[in-house]
């Protein structure tokens, strides 16, 4: 990092951060890394998503999305492709997994197409039947149901209350 680069921040997201949101995500759905998401759906849940800013720049962005009694979802993790492996992705997730304590979320589910990154994270693979069916709302509006590939991955977090 030279001289003229901040350290990036992690903070919740502003309507001024929707399209850059947008961009990211898609980039990574471009790569398969993720699911597509339509611009109208995050501006629905922009107080979902944090994001990581660095010298002014959206690098990053998370959303964590409660699903029912004590479970939420991290979704929509995505990193500027120039960025990745900086420790931005795990800055976000932590960001959530922090606020789900707060909130007395006992568990975190993600669905993914990288189950090796949220395995260093501590979660583990599950079977897609042991998620809450208000899940299935979305996937049945998604193009690649029902066969697309996602990992069911959850994490118990400790003392929720």
């Amino acid at each position: 990092m030279n001289a003229r680069e901040c350290k990036p921040q992690v903070r919740k997201a502003k309507m001024a951060d929707v399209r850059k949101i947008h961009r990211l995500i898609n980039d990574a759905a471009g790569h398969d890394d993720m699911l597509p998401r339509s611009l109208s759906e995050i501006y629905e849940k922009l107080r979902d998503f944090h994001v990581c800013v660095a010298n002014d720049a959206v690098v990053g962005c998370c959303a964590l999305h409660i699903v029912w009694d004590g479970i939420a979802e991290i979704r929509s993790l995505a990193v500027d492709e120039q960025r990745r492996g900086a420790g931005i992705g795990t800055s976000l997730m932590r960001r959530c997994l922090v606020e789900c304590q707060g909130l007395g979320v006992g568990e975190v589910f993600v669905l993914t197409y990288v189950p090796a990154y949220f395995e260093r994270a501590g979660f583990g693979e599950v079977s897609k039947d042991v998620l809450p069916h208000k899940i299935w709302s979305d996937c049945v509006k998604c193009p690649k149901f029902p066969d697309c590939g996602e990992v069911a991955m959850m994490l118990t977090l400790g003392d929720a209350d």
